[in-house]
C-alpha cells in the first residue's frame, strides 16, 4: 500500500512538473528559429554531424525530454561535470529513486515506524548526490593546490615571448589536471573562435573556485587597461599562495571543532545499529511507543541544529 501511494504522489509531481515548465511561447518561438537554422546546415553536412551541442540527460528519448525541461536536472548535470563524473542525470535519478523504495521498505519493517522509514529512504536517496558533493569539493582541492603551479607557468611562458594563447596551450599540456584539462578547454575555444574573454569566463563558471575567478579578474583587468602580464601574474601567484596557506593553517586551527562535529553526529547512530546487535529488544520501546517515536524526531532535530552550529563556528571566511 505505502508503494503504491508513493508511484502515485511520484506520477502526479511529475504532471505537475510538466504543466509548471511547460514552454512559453517566446520559448517556441525561439525554438523553431534554432530548428530553421539548424535544418539549413543539415543540408550541407551529412545526416549523422550536428552542429549544436546538446546536453544528454538520459539514453531514453521521452526521459530525456522531460528532464530538459528541469532546471532541477541542468544543475545535477552541472554538479557531474565539475565532480568529473560519467553518470548520467537519468541513471543518477533512477538509482535515487530504487534506494528510496527499497531503503523505505526495509526500514518500515526493522525501525516498525512508517515516518521513520521513510526518513531512512529519504537518507538513502540523497546519497549519490551527496558522493557527489564530495567528489567536486575534492577536484576543486586539487585545482587549487596545482594552480600556482600553472600561474608560474605561464608567466615563465610570457616572458619567454610566447603569446597568451601559446601559454595557455603550453599550461596544458605541462601543468597536472584537473587544472591541465581546463586550460586545455580554454585554449580549444579560443582556438575555435571564441574571444578570449569568454572563453576565461567560462573557465571560470565551470570552476567555482575563488583563487581562479581572482586570477581571470586579474587577467581581464589587464586586458582592458593594459600592463605586463608576467607582473600581474606574479602577483596573483604571491596572493594566491599566501591565501592558501592561510587557509591550510585555518584547517588545522579548526580541526577539532570538525572531528567534534563528526562524532556527536555519527555516534547516536553507531550506539543504536550496536544496540539492536547486542539486544534487539532493547530498542523496540522506543520504537514501537508513541513517547519514544516523538523523542527521536526532537532527537534528530537537535542533532541537526547542532552540526549546523557546529560548521558555522568552523566555517571561515578568508
Amino acid at each position: 500500500m505505502l508503494i503504491l501511494l508513493f508511484f502515485v504522489l511520484l506520477v502526479a509531481t511529475f504532471l505537475v512538473i510538466l504543466m509548471v515548465t511547460r514552454p512559453s511561447r517566446d520559448e517556441i518561438y525561439l525554438g523553431k528559429r534554432l530548428a530553421g537554422f539548424d535544418n539549413e546546415f543539415s543540408s550541407e553536412q551529412s545526416a549523422d554531424s550536428d552542429i549544436l551541442k546538446r546536453e544528454v540527460y538520459s539514453q531514453y528519448p521521452v526521459l530525456n525530454a522531460i528532464l530538459r525541461r528541469i532546471k532541477l536536472a541542468s544543475d545535477i548535470n552541472t554538479l557531474m561535470k565539475q565532480a568529473d563524473s560519467r553518470w548520467t542525470v537519468g541513471g543518477l535519478l533512477t538509482g535515487a529513486l530504487l534506494l528510496f523504495v527499497v531503503v523505505a521498505f526495509v526500514g518500515r519493517m526493522l525501525l516498525h515506524s512508517t515516518s521513520l522509514g521513510l526518513l531512512v529512504g529519504v537518507g538513502a536517496a540523497i546519497s549519490p548526490y551527496l558522493y557527489l558533493q564530495m567528489k567536486r569539493r575534492a577536484r576543486l582541492n586539487r585545482f587549487a593546490a596545482v594552480l600556482p603551479d600553472a600561474i608560474d607557468l605561464l608567466s615563465r611562458a610570457l616572458r619567454a615571448g610566447h603569446a597568451v594563447t601559446a601559454a595557455i596551450e603550453m599550461a596544458s599540456r605541462e601543468v597536472a589536471n584537473p587544472v591541465g584539462t581546463e586550460f586545455r578547454r580554454v585554449f580549444e575555444e579560443q582556438n575555435f573562435g571564441l574571444p578570449m574573454r569568454e572563453a576565461l569566463l567560462n573557465l571560470a563558471r565551470r570552476v567555482p573556485v575563488d583563487d581562479l575567478r581572482f586570477l581571470v579578474t586579474a587577467m581581464l583587468v589587464q586586458k582592458e587597461t593594459g600592463g605586463n602580464l608576467a607582473e600581474v601574474l606574479d602577483k596573483a601567484g604571491a596572493v594566491i599562495r599566501e591565501r592558501s596557506r592561510l587557509m591550510g593553517q585555518l584547517r588545522i586551527y579548526t580541526a577539532q571543532g570538525r572531528m567534534t562535529g563528526w562524532i556527536l553526529g555519527l555516534l547516536p547512530f553507531i550506539v543504536f545499529v550496536c544496540m539492536n546487535f547486542v539486544s534487539p529488544a532493547y530498542t523496540h520501546t522506543m520504537l514501537d511507543d508513541p513517547t519514544g517515536r516523538m523523542w527521536i524526531w526532537v532527537g534528530l532535530a537537535l542533532m541537526t541544529i547542532g552540526v549546523w552550529l557546529i560548521r558555522r563556528i568552523v566555517d571561515i571566511k578568508v
